[in-house]
């Protein structure tokens, strides 16, 4: 049986030409990148030029790129970061109370630091969402205070893939004198990311939403940025990051990243295209069904759709077993008996937030596979739905 991948957004296969890399750092470049030798400065040449292809990818200078982990490492890095910096004891006073904004749709990258800093005494406001999934900027405005320290905002959401108006955020933050960070983990190689032109501080991404491996990520960080740390070790990354880079993970990452640059414009068109046509189709001929979200302003290759009359975990695994990987949210929280959190934010009940299902197109899918995809969803449909009447 074929089986086709409609879940990029849980994570990429490795590109080909980004696996090449990996194999041949692996063999060659096994040096530590802190040692003064040969091997370990051919290490160092290697991670410098990754810098290079990621801060291009993102119109940055190189210096401001950290790698990390993961886009997980980086978000905790900035929200914990930048507030217990803001939070910190002077000599003659003792801790400041701070406050962040971040919004009810964010990712649990973002939203669990948060809710740690909450247990460290931080405010916390988390700005609601209408049904289009995309934040008021003036709710932004509206929420600032004078302890603001911190806005953290998602640039494209991983369920519904809204794209937030993070160009307006950084207006409002930078005019109140408050860092704006961005989780952009879903954005990158998506659609075209400029750090300078958003005027963000800090953003966040991952490699394997990228078509490199898992295990590495990166956080900019705009010059002049406070960061209290939040790992303790050596003077890796600047002093930013302590722990011995991950070479060949951090090699795929900027491989990945200079493929992306020459690919998202073209990506971009192809799946919009496929997006919509699996979409369509589906309204077409599966009654019961609508996009959650907005139409508009989308990372072109995520549709998010309820079926209603139908468990999502039970139309999943209908869709496995004809060999069509898709999913009901985020992969971080597969299995978890409440609904998503981002779905019923933007006002859906619990029932349809259930029923939905997140479709995330990526390089290999064609319009062949679209159609078989929906061939399958109108006949797992049928038969979920007379196994229900029947029950």
């Amino acid at each position: 049986m074929q089986r086709f991948y409609f879940d990029h957004n849980a994570t990429t296969p490795v590109a080909p030409e980004v696996l090449e890399v990996v194999v041949s750092c692996l063999g060659q470049v096994y040096g530590n990148a802190s040692s003064i030798h040969h091997f370990g400065q051919g290490a160092k040449q290697r991670l410098e030029l990754s810098r290079r292809q990621l801060a291009s990818l993102i119109h940055s200078h190189p210096t401001g790129i950290v790698f990390t982990s993961g886009g997980t490492e980086a978000d905790n890095m900035a929200v914990l970061g930048v507030a217990r910096a803001a939070a910190g004891t002077g000599r003659d006073r003792g801790p400041r109370t701070v406050h962040v904004i971040t919004s009810a749709i964010e990712h649990p990258a973002v939203l669990s630091p948060c809710a740690q800093l909450e247990r460290e005494g931080v405010e916390v406001t988390r700005l609601r969402v209408g049904s289009s999934g995309v934040l008021d900027p003036d709710d932004v405005r509206r929420a600032m205070r004078a302890e603001t320290v911190l806005v953290s905002v998602m640039h494209a959401n991983n369920e519904l893939g809204t794209i937030q108006p993070i160009a307006e955020i950084a207006g409002i933050a930078r005019e109140a004198g408050v860092p704006l960070h961005v989780d952009g983990v879903q954005a990158l190689g998506k659609i075209p990311v400029d750090v300078e032109a958003l005027g963000v501080n800090l953003y966040s991404m991952s490699g394997h939403k990228l078509y490199a491996p898992k295990g590495v990520g990166a956080l900019y960080i705009r010059k002049g940025t406070r960061l209290a740390p939040i790992v303790f070790g050596g003077h890796h990354e600047r002093d930013r990051r302590p722990g011995t880079e991950n070479v060949p993970g951090i090699a795929a990452f900027g491989a990945a990243a200079d493929l992306a640059a020459r690919t998202v414009a073209a990506d971009a068109e192809r799946l919009a295209a496929l997006r919509d046509r699996l979409e369509n189709a589906v309204l077409e001929r599966i009654s019961g069904t609508g996009i959650n979200g907005s139409r508009g302003g989308r990372i072109p290759n995520t549709s998010n759709m309820y079926f209603d009359g139908i468990d999502g975990e039970a139309l999943v695994i209908s869709l496995d077993l004809r060999g069509f990987a898709v999913s009901t949210g985020a992969a971080c929280s597969s299995g978890a008996l409440t609904p998503s959190h981002v779905l019923t934010a933007i006002g859906l009940s619990s029932d349809r937030a259930r029923a939905s299902m997140r479709f995330s197109l990526g390089r290999t899918n064609t319009a062949e596979q679209v159609d078989a995809l929906v061939d399958a969803l109108e006949a797992s449909m049928a038969h979920l739905r007379r196994i229900s009447v029947n029950a």
